[in-house]
């Protein structure tokens, strides 16, 4: 239930965990917002066009001054203006609602400057090609959840079932920011769901499998075998290993490193190589500036065929994998080796770890020692499932 704030009970409130939103019955439609940071500011609330709105007054004026603005606000509303619409036009211009300048906003204070640049590529094609063709001239307010699902069920006609997943992902992150920046009160696709059904995969190789497989990739002509090899032994992103090139590598150091330009994340990651790892990158040709590669000028593509190839190469058939599936392989087999979590994290190079809080903020050690510790520990696990197949085997070659 409201109670009507004091200008002693305001200061008594003390931030929580969550932003709140505290409402004054002594002014209808007026909100104490209290971020978690503590930063405080004013709220109206009100509905224009059957839609509901949020106008934040500008700074931060005392309890009275936000009652005399509050009621101001209502009046215009009364009137048939949109005081935040009115807000955003005199900071943006005329078009500051129309989606493709909020968009535009989006993309430069969110998703580039929070975002690695893989994630921040992909989110700029999805809303050039998918989304501004449609809603580009349309103000944000007027999207509704039929737009959005006009918008999917388009992608999904021309036969893009997981690029509709995509894109909605996209613009719910879109809205979300919207609602924080005060453009929007709530999100048109809030209860949209995805249109097609995705399951996490949860594909890990065996110790059996991991020695079927490596044995095929040694029967395997052109650069997959390698690229295959390094994928199991460094359990980097496929797209990290493909587009691996000379001037990243110091094989004297045993080291790769990725430039932040490379990595999902947006944060340059050391790679320390095994020996293994190192015999296998030593013994490619140097064609040009990839080093997996058909002739050194681009990064390894055409990954379906190379499964393929690597499928005709198998003594007997696999149940279905994914190069990715290396990946998840290698981390789950240093669980079972008992690297910590926080070093199998370090070696994914993931964005967010066990180590969170205050903990994560000061932690910046990038765990190099225990890191290589690892990977050698794989590299040995994986040569061991070798040391009793004595017969019938091809031998394990870097």
């Amino acid at each position: 239930m409201a109670k009507k704030l004091t200008q002693l009970s305001i200061e008594k409130i003390k931030p929580a965990t969550v932003r709140r939103e505290i409402p004054d019955a002594g002014q209808p439609g007026l909100y104490l917002i209290v971020q978690p940071n503590g930063k405080r500011s004013w709220a109206v609330r009100y509905r224009f066009s059957g839609q509901p709105r949020k106008y934040t007054l500008p700074g931060f004026p005392s309890l009275p001054v936000a009652h005399k603005l509050a009621r101001a606000a209502l009046d215009a509303v009364a009137d048939g203006r949109d005081p935040a619409a009115e807000k955003r036009a005199a900071a943006h211009g005329a078009g500051g609602d129309l989606f493709k300048t909020v968009a535009a906003d989006f993309f430069k204070h969110h998703v580039q400057a929070k975002n690695g640049p893989r994630y921040t590529r992909e989110t700029e094609r999805m809303l050039a090609k998918d989304v501004l063709p449609s809603w580009g001239d349309k103000r944000i307010q007027d999207i509704s959840k039929r737009d959005v699902l006009e918008l999917l069920r388009a992608i999904q006609d021309r036969g893009g079932g997981l690029t509709a997943n995509r894109v909605l992902s996209v613009v719910k992150r879109l809205f979300n920011w919207c609602i924080e920046q005060d453009i929007l009160a709530a999100s048109p696709g809030a209860s949209v769901k995805r249109p097609l059904p995705e399951t996490s995969r949860e594909r890990v190789l065996t110790d059996d499998e991991i020695l079927r497989l490596w044995q095929a990739l040694d029967r395997v002509d052109g650069p997959f075998g390698p690229f295959a090899k390094l994928l199991l032994l460094t359990g980097q992103r496929r797209s990290e290993v493909s587009g691996m090139t000379w001037d990243e590598l110091d094989l004297d150091k045993a080291l790769w490193t990725l430039p932040g330009t490379r990595t999902k994340n947006g944060r340059p990651h050391a790679v320390p190589l095994s020996e293994p790892a190192v015999g296998i990158i030593s013994a490619l040709p140097r064609l040009g500036t990839y080093v997996i590669s058909a002739d050194g000028s681009k990064p390894l593509g055409g990954y379906s065929r190379g499964r393929i190839a690597i499928a005709r190469a198998m003594s007997e058939p696999m149940a279905p994998w994914t190069f990715h599936d290396l990946r998840r392989t290698v981390a789950s087999g240093m669980a079972r080796l008992g690297v910590a979590v926080h070093v199998t994290e370090a070696v994914l190079n993931h964005k967010s770890g066990s180590i969170k809080g205050v903990a994560a903020i000061y932690n910046r050690y990038d765990y190099a020692t225990e890191k290589r510790s690892a990977l050698e520990a794989w590299s040995r696990h994986v040569f061991s499932l070798f040391q009793d197949k004595t017969t019938n085997v091809v031998p394990f070659r870097a």
